[in-house]
């Protein structure tokens, strides 16, 4: 069987009848993850668990190493990442304490962040116009569903820059866009998984409605947390019902997503670049 990735906080982790079976340090051609990777056996299913933002939550979004993350997680033959994460509301009936599982991403970084494996040399423009995979968001939904949790399927996740939150006149240009729910991390992900051939879905817990919302007090730090410690028991009961029902038969299109986009000429790639990308590449290239 395939492993499923899940990255998320460390108090996702906590499941029950979950067996940690090894804790690898891995290093990288992009340096080093966020931190070590947990094998873990779940119901048997191998699971590899990755802490985004290292354990005790040190590092910003914009210094977040995602090629890493997204690297290392090849290499352990992950085939479906699950991203859990706390996200702001900017529609009403999106209520904190809900879940979101988002099909589409609007980028508002400043493109601090690396999104992709390719340049040095060599080029690939993968299809990104379905960035989340269907049948694997369906599964986190369904999942949702069958514990009796307030979840919503399909959304735009705006993945703004920060680490500030957004300005009112922001968040407010967000909502009249048609945006659903904000955050910090996830397209990059996303991207970096599509061109790994990776299946990818989010499930965001909502914490908040940003600072549009008169009716709600103006998010703080304290309100995310203490929000997003209330949805982890839920975030848990979801996961371990969609662990258990991820297909290994991958039926989707995000297993072939490199097949054609490598525009480079395969002469002109250098010895080391493809030596460097052979956990991306290497089903395409030798």
């Amino acid at each position: 069987m395939s492993r499923i990735g899940i990255i998320g906080g460390s108090g996702i982790y906590e499941l029950s009848g979950l067996e940690v079976k090894d804790c690898i340090d891995a290093k990288t051609p992009f340096g080093a993850p966020s931190d070590k990777l947990v094998v873990a056996d779940f119901e048997g299913r191998e699971i590899v668990f990755l802490p985004r933002h290292g354990k005790g939550h040190k590092l910003l979004p914009s210094e977040i190493n995602y090629r890493a993350n997204i690297y290392a997680m090849k290499e352990l033959d992950v085939e479906q990442i699950i991203s859990v994460s706390a996200c702001g509301s900017l529609k009403k009936e999106l209520k904190p304490l809900d879940f979101v599982v988002p099909d589409q991403f609007v980028d508002r970084t400043n493109q601090s962040r690396k999104y992709t494996f390719f340049g040095d040399g060599i080029v690939a423009h993968v299809m990104f116009a379905d960035p989340v995979c269907p049948l694997l968001a369906k599964v986190l939904y369904d999942a949702a569903k069958a514990e009796n949790i307030n979840a919503h399927f399909g959304g735009t996740y705006l993945n703004m820059e920060g680490p500030q939150f957004s300005t009112r006149a922001e968040s407010n240009l967000y909502r009249s866009w048609g945006m659903d729910i904000i955050g910090m991390t996830n397209l990059a992900e996303a991207r970096l998984a599509k061109e790994a051939e990776i299946c990818y879905a989010t499930l965001a817990a909502i914490t908040d409605y940003d600072c549009w919302y008169d009716g709600e007090e103006t998010v703080t730090v304290d309100v995310v947390i203490a929000t997003f410690k209330k949805n982890i028991e839920n975030a848990k009961k979801i996961l371990a019902r969609a662990l258990l029902s991820v297909s290994d038969r991958r039926e989707c299109g995000c297993k072939e997503a490199l097949k054609g986009a490598i525009m480079t000429d395969p002469a002109m790639i250098l010895p080391e670049v493809k030596v460097k990308l052979r956990p991306i590449i290497g089903k395409y290239i030798s």
